[in-house]
């Protein structure tokens, strides 16, 4: 099979129909040049250039070859060029796992902020939970993760992008929907809409520990994993809930959010995790526009 040099050389001499300016087109002398030519013919097994002392030609096999070697040789500077693009982290894909609560505040930033760094990168984002997105980092299903902690694999590094507090969540017609803000105590015995156990695990032991080191106990009606679920069950007065404070962003009506006193609060945390040995050329520049954008 010809190679991509006996091309070149074969598309200058068509082009110039002179060895001596197609040689110096390519920086080099006249033999190599008429031998390249000679062994392309041979492996065609057709001539593609009449040569006498006075002019060179293209034979009707040349005059055929000739954009299908112009072709060739695009494609392959085009490949070698998205190779390079590729190599760089300036172009590709990166798949993105997200919870529901990130897609509130941060993904939009950060999808923003990449489609400006890296307007060429295609973006394949996958709403997950988080226990999933563990999974789907060790399976290499997706090459970064937007979760809630706890992270603890020693495959992984994390880089923490949101820390905000918690809020109470009231519905607008409830007694206690008209204070500017509540304490823990205030949710005891109330009905409460609780996250679940497994689907929501962060949510739902950050609650359970609070409650406890206040002696508060709620009473949970119902158990659900997505906040979006969670605000529509306390607008129609099934119970009260807790949610980080980005859930304004819901803008859900006939729900009123309130600071929630807590002593030594934790904050409601998020982070961007992915593996250690990823060999996605672009997750260098995700992680740094993390950094940069970063709600802590």
């Amino acid at each position: 099979m010809f190679d991509i040099m006996q091309l070149r050389c074969f598309v200058a001499v068509a082009e110039e129909l002179h060895f001596g300016r197609a040689a110096a087109r390519l920086n080099m002398t006249q033999p190599p040049l008429s031998r390249q030519i000679q062994v392309l013919e041979r492996i065609i097994d057709a001539p593609l250039l009449e040569r006498t002392s006075r002019a060179v030609r293209l034979t009707p096999a040349g005059r055929s070859f000739l954009p299908e070697a112009r072709r060739i040789l695009k494609l392959a500077a085009s490949a070698s060029a998205a190779a390079k693009r590729i190599a760089a982290g300036k172009t590709g894909g990166i798949r993105i796992g997200f919870t529901a609560g990130g897609a509130y505040s941060f993904l939009p930033q950060l999808v923003t902020a990449m489609r400006h760094r890296l307007p060429e990168v295609d973006l394949s984002l996958k709403e997950m939970v988080s226990v999933d997105q563990l999974e789907a980092l060790g399976s290499g299903e997706i090459d970064i993760g937007l979760l809630r902690p706890p992270v603890g694999r020693p495959e992984l590094d994390s880089l923490r992008v949101v820390a905000e507090p918690l809020v109470a969540a009231v519905p607008a017609g409830h007694p206690l929907a008209g204070r500017p803000s509540l304490a823990l105590n205030d949710l005891d015995g109330q009905p409460f809409i609780m996250y679940a156990p497994y689907e929501s695990r962060y949510f739902y032991d950050l609650l359970v520990s609070e409650f406890a080191r206040a002696k508060v106990l709620p009473r949970y009606v119902q158990h659900l994993s997505q906040i979006h679920s969670i605000l529509s069950l306390v607008r129609a007065g099934l119970g009260l809930a807790v949610v980080p404070e980005t859930a304004e962003g819901l803008r859900m009506d006939g729900i009123v959010l309130r600071p929630l006193r807590i002593k030594a609060p934790r904050p409601v945390e998020m982070f961007l995790v992915w593996r250690r040995d990823g060999d996605n050329p672009l997750l260098p520049t995700v992680v740094e526009v993390g950094r940069e954008i970063a709600l802590t």
